[in-house]
Formats: C-alpha cells, structure tokens, sequence
C-alpha cells in the first residue's frame, strides 16, 4: 500500500479506500493510517492528510505505535489533496473543523478524540486505543477482515 493515491479513478477501483484528515497529519490520522494499513494488508487501500500539516510526526504517537509493534516513523505529515479524496470512498476527520473537505458521493464520519499534541504517553495510549478499536469496526463495516497476527 501507498501513501500517494493512484491515477486510477474510484470507479475502476476493486478495493475500498479511506483518507484520515486532521489539522496537522502527525499524530491520529497517522495513528489511524498505521492501524490500517497494519490491519487491512493489501485489502483496502488508505491516505492521511492535514489542513496545516506540521513539519514533522508527534515522537510521542510514533513511540505509542511502537508499543503495538506499529512502525509510523517513516511518514511525514502532508497536505491533504483534492486527488487524495477524489481517490477514496471514506472519509474520516478528527478535529480539523471547516478546514477539512466536504465532497458530495462520499461517506464522511467525523472521529472525536482529543489532540494527542503535547499530551504525555500515557494520554496518547488511551487515544491510540480508541483509535485502533475504532478502524477495526471500520474495516468491519466496509468488509475488510484484520490479517493474522493483526
């Protein structure tokens, strides 16, 4: 899986696909998109973006990812792109506001968590808990089964 969207459109897509967008890309959209794509494997497909995205991830939800043997360290917060929704079925915000696109044909849910910026490991564990529970009722939802040892 990749974070860049393909050239192909959703139409001629065989496998879902799900953008996670918060204001600044570096802690629970990447959580999120780590959590997939640990879980979905090659089933779906997933992006994150921000509407302001900070220069780099928060240490403390790569070190919190870690803990569950989720590797997000290599991910760079970016801005989220019209090719990046135009590609994906689902959206998904948390907390980026009127900053975050509306298109019509698509699913949005808006996921309210606490910012993880700042806050202390033991806060950001309970986040990425409730992140994790979270994008496995979604996958769920849209068919796609956790992979073993996911």
């Amino acid at each position: 899986m990749t974070t860049t969207p393909p050239d192909a459109t959703r139409a001629h897509r065989a496998t879902p696909a799900v953008l996670f967008l918060c204001t600044h890309n570096a802690g629970r959209s990447q959580m999120a998109m780590g959590f997939f794509k640990h879980l979905a494997g090659d089933q779906a497909r997933v992006y994150s973006g921000g509407s302001e995205p900070a220069d780099e991830l928060n240490p403390v939800a790569i070190a919190a990812m870690a803990e569950k043997g989720i590797n997000i360290a290599a991910e760079k917060p970016k801005q989220w792109t019209m090719d990046m929704i135009e590609a994906v079925d689902v959206v998904i915000t948390m907390g980026c506001g009127d900053s975050c696109p509306i298109l019509s044909a698509r699913r949005y849910e808006e996921w309210v968590l606490p910012d993880p910026a700042g806050q202390p490991l033991d806060a950001i564990r309970t986040i990425r808990d409730e992140i994790e529970q979270r994008v496995q009722a979604l996958l769920g939802q849209l068919g796609v089964y956790a992979k073993p040892g996911g």
